[in-house]
């Protein structure tokens, strides 16, 4: 059952902070739930998922349909963490509480006209590519503390922090470095003390692959999709 996953998926994210010596509280599971259907993202919230993530617009929409239609579907905090493109951001703004992959200023200020225009404030993440891989989304680490406190400095915008896709490797110091990158762009950021970075603390990064070098790196938020649904489906 799909409960008994994310038991697991918990108790596994809660030992990885243990073991890197941090508070299991600090470290939030967000599922990732690409090629699922609304019927079992439900049931997963039944057993007290409350945080998704979708990668594709196409199926934020219609997943936030059928949960509407579903008479006991619980209420998700739900972020899109995928690569949004110009054209879908008017769709995928009303749908969602948060935005983690900026990864331009043109993209940010689009989100903060929709969002003035909702009189809303929408919350983001700065999207780096720290394995500079070219299948990769993401601003250049080089650029990310720049990008971050443009963003930051938007008015119906909160940047809550920053985040990554680890890097593709089965080298796990491939693997750690890409995360060490990122909470090292991320200290950076909060040092600039430039204004709206001061609640940029979030990581978010580390999926079923890799959630461990994610955690002791110091990762706040893991991307977990294969760990609570079982194989993964396209």
């Amino acid at each position: 059952m799909l409960s008994e996953l994310l038991a697991h998926a918990q108790e596994r994210i809660a030992a990885a902070a243990t073991a890197a010596g941090r508070d299991p509280a600090d470290v939030v599971i967000l599922v990732a739930v690409k090629a699922r259907t609304a019927a079992e993202v439900a049931e997963l919230g039944r057993a007290g998922a409350r945080l998704i993530g979708h990668n594709r617009a196409q199926e934020l929409e219609a997943m936030a349909a059928d949960l509407a239609e579903l008479p006991d579907a619980p209420t998700f905090d739900t972020h899109f963490i995928g690569t949004l493109q110009s054209n879908k951001v008017q769709k995928v703004v009303p749908l969602v509480t948060c935005v983690q992959s900026v990864d331009s200023l043109r993209l940010a200020r689009r989100l903060d006209r929709l969002a003035g225009t909702a009189e809303r404030r929408l919350d983001v993440f700065v999207q780096v590519n720290t394995s500079d891989e070219d299948t990769k989304g993401g601003v250049a680490p080089a650029g990310a503390v720049e990008l971050a406190t443009g963003v930051a400095g938007l008015p119906h915008l909160r940047l809550r922090g920053l985040m990554t896709i680890g890097a593709n490797s089965t080298d796990d110091g491939v693997v750690r470095a890409s995360y060490e990158r990122l909470a090292q762009l991320r200290d950076e950021l909060l040092s600039s003390a430039a204004p709206g970075t001061a609640e940029a603390r979030e990581l978010s990064m580390g999926m079923s692959r890799d959630a461990e070098i994610a955690i002791a790196a110091g990762a706040t938020m893991v991307r977990l999709g294969t760990s609570v649904f079982g194989a993964a489906r396209e």
